[in-house]
């Protein structure tokens, strides 16, 4: 999931007008306290936290960034984890399985134009980069991952400005992408840009990918570890030991344009 930093000082100057996008009823959620000891013993087991658990659509949001499955929690994984260094591009245990080339689709459900347009621009900026998995926006019928709106307020200093989760173990990218059309998330006019960085961001955990600084959450200003999961702790060969501070796999927003720099082209075509 991308979150953004808030302030008092900086509520993204939309207080007075209402977001221009199609509002879908708010996913129902439920309080942390509810959600059963078997469960958050599942989810600690993978390695993440059970503080501030919320059942969502499609299984459980841990650490206000990631849907887990219930056959995430319910999958054994028996293959090794790899961690060498602390701010490297991680992926996760599953990938999305290719043979020659796969064409992902991608819908837009109940989103206004700047979403629909944010997720062209994600799906361009991936198939720029030449992979073996491509990417094709459809508008009817049932696709690879939808792309659908929920509405949440800044919570915690922080607003989430969207979630996704990881391959299945059948090696089909994660069905989801939830994105925040709170007035607060991305303001009444949301740039086609921010939004789309936003959703390349979610798309790169559709396909495996963990946040770039998982280990420390910096780019939040944060010095949090996500949790060494089976499901994302293994180091992609050939990125750096150092801090990637430009990647766009980081855990929070820089609430601009982000998009692939060298070393997350390195990581893309390592594994695609």
């Amino acid at each position: 999931m991308r979150k953004h930093t808030l302030t008092a000082l900086l509520c993204l100057m939309a207080g007075v007008l209402i977001i221009s996008c199609k509002k879908e009823a708010v996913k129902s959620t439920t309080s942390s306290s509810e959600i059963s000891d078997e469960t958050k013993a599942k989810i600690y087991a993978l390695g993440f936290g059970t503080d501030n658990v919320r059942k969502v659509d499609g299984g459980y949001l841990v650490e206000n960034d990631i849907v887990l499955t219930e056959e995430n929690l319910n999958t054994k994984v028996n293959s090794p984890f790899l961690r060498i260094a602390e701010s490297e591009q991680y992926r996760t245990t599953n990938l999305v399985s290719v043979s020659g080339t796969r064409t992902i689709t991608v819908r837009v459900s109940g989103l206004g134009s700047a979403f629909i347009a944010g997720a062209d621009t994600a799906i361009a900026r991936y198939n720029r980069a030449n992979l073996t998995i491509r990417f094709s926006r459809i508008t009817s019928g049932t696709a690879n991952i939808t792309i659908q709106g929920f509405s949440q307020g800044p919570s915690g200093g922080f607003i989430t400005l969207g979630s996704a989760g990881f391959p299945t173990a059948s090696g089909n990218p994660f069905n989801q992408i939830l994105m925040n059309t709170h007035p607060q998330a991305y303001g009444s006019n949301p740039n086609v840009l921010y939004v789309g960085s936003v959703i390349q961001h979610e798309i790169g955990h559709c396909i495996g990918f963990r946040h770039t600084d998982y280990t420390t959450r910096s780019s939040c200003n944060q010095n949090v570890n996500e949790g060494v999961a089976p499901y994302g702790a293994v180091l992609i060969p050939g990125t750096p030991s150092g801090a990637d501070a430009n990647s766009w796999m980081l855990a929070c927003s820089n609430g601009g344009n982000r998009t692939f720099n060298a070393n997350d082209r390195i990581a893309l075509n390592y594994l695609y």
